[in-house]
Order: C-alpha cells, then sequence, then structure tokens
C-alpha cells in the first residue's frame, strides 16, 4: 500500500478530524485515524464510538488497504513541514514510511479492521440546508443548552423539522433559545436532540460555506454529508420537554434598545453585582431605564441611566447579568426588543432588524427575585 499525498492539504482534513478524537479512549484503537485507500481516494476516519467523522482525499496512488495511524503523531510531524509532496509506503514490518524531501519517518500502524465501522442510518428520513444557514442555527442556539448530565437531553440541541420550517431549540432552564428558518423546510415531521460535541464540529467546517447539507435521520443516530465529509453521530434519547408552554404569550410591556449600548451598559455595571448570583436590576419609567446592581458584602454598587423606547407600565425586574450579555452578545441586530409581562415571568428577547428573510429569532431569560 503507496500514496503521495500534499503535506498542507492533508494536515487540513486531519485537523477537522482530530477534534472528534477524545482526549482519553476506552479503546485504544480510537487514538489513531483510520486510512482506507481505494486507488487515488483516501478516506480518513476518525471516532469515538459516538460520534464517527471521514473525509474523502485525492491522491496518487493504484493500491487498495486499510491501516490506522496514530493520531498525535501524525497530526504533530505534518504541523511542522512545509507544503510538498509526502509518500506514504507500508512496510513488511508493521510501519508506515513517510518520504519527505529532506527525510525518512517511520511509525507503527495497527490493522484497519480493528476500528470500528461507522453506524449506518437505516430507515432514514432526509432534507438538504445550506452549510451556512446550519452553522447560523447552531451558533445561535448552542450556547444556551445545559452541561447537567442529569437532564442529558437538556445537554443538546433539538432540532424540529416540519413542511413549512425548520426549529432549532436550546435550554439550560435559565435561558431559552428558539431559531426558526421559514425559507427551509423538510419533506416530513420529524424531531430529534443532537449533543454539543457533533454540533460544534459541525458549526467550525460550515461557517460561510455554500455547500448544500444533507441531513438524514432515524430514532437513534444522524448523519451530515457534505462536501467530501460524512458525520455519522448518536441522537441524545429522551423526550425534549414543551419549550412551547414556557415562552409567555402575552407580554403587554415592551422595550425597544440600541443593543451595543444596553450590551456595554450590563457588562459594565455587571462588574459591580454580587459574584454568586451576578444580580442585575432593570427599572425602567417612561422612557427611561436604569441599571443598576450592587454587592452588599463588598460595598461595591453601580448605576446607569440609557434612554430608551418603552411602552408599558412602570417595572422593576432583575436577571442574572451573564445570561443576559451572553444572549444580547449572540444577537447582531442594531436594535433588540425585550418583552415582559410582570417580575416573575420570563423577559423575551428579540432583534428587530439584522436578519435575513424567513430568520425568527426568540430568546427567553428567566428573572432572578430581587432582594429590595
Amino acid at each position: 500500500m503507496k500514496f503521495i499525498v500534499s503535506s498542507t492539504y492533508l494536515l487540513k482534513q486531519l485537523q477537522v478530524l482530530g477534534g472528534v478524537i477524545n482526549n482519553s479512549n476506552t479503546l485504544p484503537i480510537l487514538d489513531n485515524f483510520l486510512f482506507e485507500l481505494s486507488q487515488s481516494k483516501l478516506t480518513v476516519s476518525a471516532s469515538d464510538l459516538e460520534t464517527t467523522m471521514s473525509s474523502t482525499i485525492d491522491v496518487e496512488s493504484d493500491s487498495e488497504g486499510s491501516i490506522a495511524l496514530p493520531a498525535r503523531l501524525l497530526l504533530d510531524t505534518l504541523k511542522t513541514f512545509p507544503e510538498q509532496p509526502l509518500t506514504f509506503v507500508v512496510e513488511e514490518n508493521n510501519t508506515v514510511e513517510i518520504s519527505s524531501n529532506h527525510g525518512k519517518y517511520a511509525l507503527a500502524y495497527a490493522d484497519g479492521a480493528e476500528f470500528p465501522n461507522a453506524i449506518s442510518v437505516e430507515d432514514a428520513s432526509k432534507t438538504t440546508i445550506m452549510g451556512d444557514i446550519l452553522a447560523t442555527a447552531i451558533s445561535k442556539t448552542i450556547f444556551a443548552a445545559g452541561n447537567d448530565d442529569l437532564r442529558p437531553v437538556m445537554s443538546g440541541v433539538f432540532f424540529q423539522f416540519s413542511q413549512d420550517n425548520l426549529t432549532f431549540v436550546a435550554t439550560d432552564a435559565h435561558k431559552l433559545v428558539k431559531y426558526t428558518r421559514a425559507d427551509v423546510s423538510a419533506t416530513e415531521s420529524a424531531e430529534f436532540i443532537m449533543p454539543k460535541k457533533p454540533l460544534n464540529l459541525l458549526k467550525g467546517i460550515l461557517a460561510g460555506s455554500d455547500d448544500d447539507v444533507l441531513v438524514e435521520y432515524n430514532e437513534s443516530n444522524a448523519k451530515f454529508t457534505f462536501d467530501n465529509s460524512v458525520l455519522v453521530c448518536r441522537l441524545i434519547d429522551g423526550k425534549y420537554p414543551n419549550y412551547e408552554a414556557v415562552i409567555p404569550k402575552e407580554n403587554p410591556n415592551k422595550l425597544v434598545i440600541a443593543r451595543t449600548q444596553f450590551l456595554n451598559s450590563v457588562r459594565r455595571v455587571s462588574i459591580f453585582s454580587n459574584k454568586t448570583t451576578h444580580q442585575i436590576r432593570l427599572k425602567i419609567a417612561g422612557a427611561e431605564l436604569n441599571i443598576s446592581a450592587e454587592d452588599i458584602d463588598y460595598s461595591n454598587k453601580a448605576e446607569e441611566r440609557l434612554t430608551c423606547d418603552y411602552q408599558g407600565d412602570d417595572m422593576q425586574i432583575g436577571f442574572n447579568s451573564r445570561f443576559l450579555t451572553e444572549m444580547i452578545n449572540n444577537l447582531n441586530s442594531d436594535d433588540v426588543q425585550l418583552e415582559m409581562s410582570l417580575p416573575n415571568r420570563a423577559g423575551i428577547l428579540t432583534p428587530i432588524d439584522g436578519l435575513d428573510e424567513g430568520e425568527h429569532v426568540t430568546m427567553l431569560v428567566m428573572p432572578v427575585m430581587l432582594n429590595n
């Protein structure tokens, strides 16, 4: 088995696949990349059993075979080469010899047959999404997903596909984000919960990509095919909470304010808030928004006044500044609207502008009790 490949091209593909490999694996074989050669096509795969990703690379070769090569060693070596062709030759003594312009390097390989097979997605439903739309949907929601191992369903992003639109939801019970695309739809309705790790991989690869991504999914697995890569992952098992029930429908108090001004104020004031509760107070009366925070233990306090456009009753409401900052930061509009009903009901944050046609974002943040 022998092939010739460009060093930088191979490195670029392997760095993406390297994101799949865990730092500590129960099976030693998972510390390797699987190389499967078939004439001039080389398919490289990486897996952590839950997620498997593979990319097909063009190489110069007329042989076939499959071997598993140590991932860390290979990546560390490739990073040091300037652009040049590398020749990989599988030798008799269970080593692979890599020849560059300046030298030879031998590394031990494992039998490719030991590598776990990728899950096949049987009886799958399908839909096609543009790469950039999928990447945006992931980045707009994933930050709101929880990290609680006791509630695994909330540690992923909920995909809800229908004939009318695609909806992506994430929540950790303190904040919730619902992102909808009315300009994309699926052939049939389906719901599944995607874990964070494969989503982060997809987000990184697909950002700014115009390529179409074919999404295939069944009860237990999902498969994403794009460009020259395939990612298959196991879905999170369980029923997603009824998120529609927690979004308050009647919100008579509406505040509209410039996003960056609001964000900077919240950031500044929150420095003075209590380090455990991160509590800030919004006091709205007429066209004035007063943002304040106090840390009684250290006698630190801050207060800022902003002008805003407000319709509704005068009110005071408390929020965790970290959640609020994270959410405002994740919007890219000039103005945002915060809708509220009562100081103990969730506030709804939506962008006023800056959205594509058919794109809708609703963010919900739970209030914190104010101690007067």
